[in-house]
């Protein structure tokens, strides 16, 4: 009997310390819970952290026509709501990844409590909810045991706190939004765009179980490794095969999805390739000294690359890609002349210069390349780095055919860049100001300086417009009345000047009595000088700051000829000037900025100043007119680019204005139809590389084409209506612009000739 006893009385006291050590073991794991959520083991999201979670957001900056054409960011994250994704792909997300979300609040208890069982071995049973938790606010953390409990607990506890906080709707498009994809693609509409070229909306059920697949490991499952070509397909087919077995596709139609290979448009975004790239720099620029100006209601500075701003452009993104195809289209072609007309040829491309002065640029080149940057910054000496410029070296180069792996010498590489054709190139509506396409040169990887917003390049003759616009109204005279083309001298101490000055005509002819218009038309430079002999080099000054150049310009009479260096921006605000009849309207590239939540906090408001009247203004288009139909631009008419033969063959009203500088430097030609206006230079880099004739070298061969192919492809797009339409005639005209008429003749079957009007000779 007594063992008896004692037998009962050991099993009461196992029973007993049982009972205590699981009511130990249930407090203190009702302890974690409260411990971890007190924010005993690390800072717990509050309430606010939930409502608004730190989701570093790209900015984007969105054309007028609505398309994304570049963003900002640290991480390309760009939200999409649930709205707007397709239900295959939420149906396979949780065919795979969480098969009872809608039935949980958070915690899946039968498959967490199947993983504690098989000790983790089928998988961690964490819900979408759980691993949103973990992407939201502490990543993967400690892989240590008792850290990694910790970290459990405190993703159930957020996990929670999200199901009450959120819609399941909303934690799959959370989630969604927070995965990354690899290869700068941050959540899913960054990898639908990079990966298939696509919106999420769009995604067909195939492409949706690759992204899903992709969810499990990122890097392992990346679709663009050709090495893992099987190891993706048959992950995505895995996908595939969740879907049928809950119902979201039939067998047969899992059986047929599975034999369709993995099909990409794997399109990376950065900030060197892609559309409008050196706009997008020039709009960083600007959105730097934006976010100073413009600060939250907190006071602090919006974060350009975490916030998720929305830029809203003037941009066209159809214009820009013109715009971009026009300028390779035309460089391509007249690269291989320049490089054809610089062969052999010695000091090439340099041209009338000194060897001293050739040293002198191959020296500053080395000293501003990357490779002299590096050297430098690992304490190599001068003379070290100099050595280095001579040894063959493995690189990429630019070519119009694409980068280029070569063998070649540092020097070497410096003198093949230095022959390459550079140019700037604008587009924008007179009316608006709004500039719809920017063109800073030919590739931005190899070429980051802009030449519409930073080059100030001499505009040649494209700047007598300015200067016949200040003859006509401060003289009162008329694009038809005529004035004599012949030798003329400035004498030494006028205007300051302090030598005789006795400008000669291109072609070194002189043509006689001419009509202004005719002058203009084929850039008669000693007729430009008589005209600002007599309104003085101030006036014309003037005329051209009031238009819009903010370039310094001297006051000399050398300016009457284009001695002045403008940027194409400038070039192009100012002569839209006279496209709308008078009024200049500063060119701008923001229609408005919204932040993430799409409430507007910036929305400029266009700046506009009268500077001339209709009557002026329309009498310097018709001026700009005769360019093109009879003199230095008429080849838009007929086709044709000097070298190159390009079929525009424009029968529309044309106002423009062709621009060389006297070495063949600089290529100039601005071109206007009523509601779009365009300007582009081209040059080398190195003022003193240029072409040796002006047959290649003028503004006609080097500029003008690249306006003609700009045009034609815009007129063929139907969608962006510009104008074939003549330039508004003002209203009770003042200003005589006609000036051919028809010969009187007494027999009217006759046919007329014309001939110009001789009777206005005020000059």
């Amino acid at each position: 009997m007594a063992t008896k006893k004692a037998n009962t009385s050991d099993f009461s006291l196992y029973k007993r310390k049982f009972w205590q050590l699981f009511a130990y073991g249930f407090l203190g794991v009702i302890l974690l819970f409260l411990f971890a959520s007190w924010g005993f083991f690390g800072k717990m999201p509050s309430f606010d952290d939930l409502e608004n979670p730190d989701s570093n957001v790209a900015t984007e900056i969105i054309s007028s026509d609505g398309v994304v054409i570049g963003k900002f960011y640290k991480e390309n994250r760009t939200p999409v709501k649930y709205e707007e994704l397709p239900q295959h792909l939420v149906k396979a997300l949780v065919a795979t990844e969480d098969e009872r979300f809608y039935e949980h609040s958070g915690i899946d208890a039968k498959g967490t409590l199947r993983a504690v069982i098989r000790l983790g071995r089928d998988g961690g049973a964490s819900t979408i909810t759980q691993q949103l938790a973990k992407n939201l606010f502490h990543g993967e953390g400690s892989k240590f045991i008792l850290f990694r409990v910790i970290q459990k607990v405190k993703e159930w506890i957020i996990a929670i706190r999200l199901e009450r906080q959120y819609t399941k709707q909303e934690i799959i498009a959370l989630y969604l939004n927070q995965v990354d994809f690899v290869n700068g693609a941050v959540g899913i509409r960054s990898a639908a765009k990079i990966y298939m070229n696509k919106e999420p909306k769009d995604l067909t059920i195939e492409e949706s179980a690759l992204f899903v697949g992709m969810l499990k490991n990122p890097s392992l499952y990346n679709p663009n490794r050709k090495k893992r070509a099987q190891l993706v397909l048959d992950r995505r087919n895995t996908v595939l095969g969740q879907m049928e077995k809950n119902g979201v596709i039939s067998e047969a139609k899992k059986e047929a999805l599975k034999k369709l290979p993995i099909k990409l448009d794997f399109r990376p975004e950065s900030h060197s390739e892609g559309s409008a790239t050196y706009f997008r720099e020039y709009l960083r620029d600007y959105m730097k000294k934006w976010v100073k100006d413009h600060l939250k209601e907190d006071g602090t500075e919006y974060d350009l690359y975490r916030d998720g701003l929305k830029i809203y452009t003037t941009i066209d993104s159809k214009m820009q890609q013109y715009a971009e195809e026009a300028v390779i289209e035309h460089l391509k072609n007249l690269q291989k002349e320049f490089f054809s007309a610089t062969k052999g040829k010695e000091n090439a491309p340099f041209v009338d210069i000194t060897p001293e002065q050739t040293k002198q640029i191959m020296m500053q080149a080395k000293k501003n390349s990357e490779r002299w940057r590096k050297m430098d910054l690992n304490g190599k000496s001068e003379e070290e780095i100099l050595k280095s410029f001579d040894v063959p070296t493995k690189m990429k180069i630019f070519t119009y055919e694409g980068e280029k792996d070569t063998l070649m010498k540092p020097i070497d590489s410096i003198l093949y860049y230095k022959h390459m054709l550079q140019t700037g190139m604008m587009a924008m509506e007179p009316r608006s100001g709004h500039i719809k396409a920017w063109v800073g040169g030919v590739n931005y990887k190899y070429f980051q300086y802009d030449h519409v917003g930073q080059g100030a390049r001499q505009v040649g003759s494209t700047f007598k417009p300015f200067l016949y616009a200040t003859a006509i109204e401060q003289l009162n005279i008329s694009p038809c009345d005529s004035i004599i083309d012949s030798y003329f001298t400035m004498p030494k101490g006028k205007w300051g000047i302090d030598a005789d000055w006795s400008p000669r005509n291109s072609d070194g002819n002189y043509r006689g009595t001419i009509t202004l218009q005719k002058a203009l038309a084929n850039s008669v430079n000693t007729v430009s000088a008589k005209l600002i002999d007599r309104v003085g080099p101030q006036a014309v000054v003037d005329m051209a700051k009031e238009l819009g150049v903010t370039s310094t310009i001297p006051v000399q009479p050398s300016i009457a000829l284009g001695a002045v260096d403008i940027t194409v921006e400038q070039m192009v605000g100012a002569m839209s000037t006279f496209a709308n009849q008078g009024v200049y309207v500063k060119p701008t590239f923001i229609i408005k900025i919204e932040d993430k939540n799409g409430v507007v906090i910036d929305q400029p408001i266009p700046v506009t100043k009268d500077v001339v009247n209709k009557d002026v203004a329309y009498a310097v288009v018709k001026l700009m007119e005769g360019v093109t139909t009879s003199g230095t631009g008429a080849r838009l008419k007929w086709g044709g680019g000097g070298i190159m033969q390009y079929d525009y063959s424009f029968g529309n009203p044309i106002a423009g204005k062709t621009g060389t500088s006297q070495n063949n430097s600089d290529g100039w030609f601005i071109g206007m139809v009523p509601n779009l206006a365009t300007g582009i230079w081209v040059g080398n880099e190195d003022r003193a590389a240029h072409f040796r004739d002006t047959r290649r070298g003028q503004g006609a061969t080097m500029a003008l084409p690249i306006w003609g192919l700009f045009m034609k492809k815009c007129y063929a797009d139907s969608d962006l209506d510009v104008s074939k339409e003549p330039f508004e005639r003002p209203d009770d005209l003042k200003i005589k612009v006609d000036c051919w008429v028809p010969k009187k003749v007494v027999d009217t079957t006759a046919v007329p000739t014309d001939e110009p009007n001789m009777d206005e000779f005020g000059l």
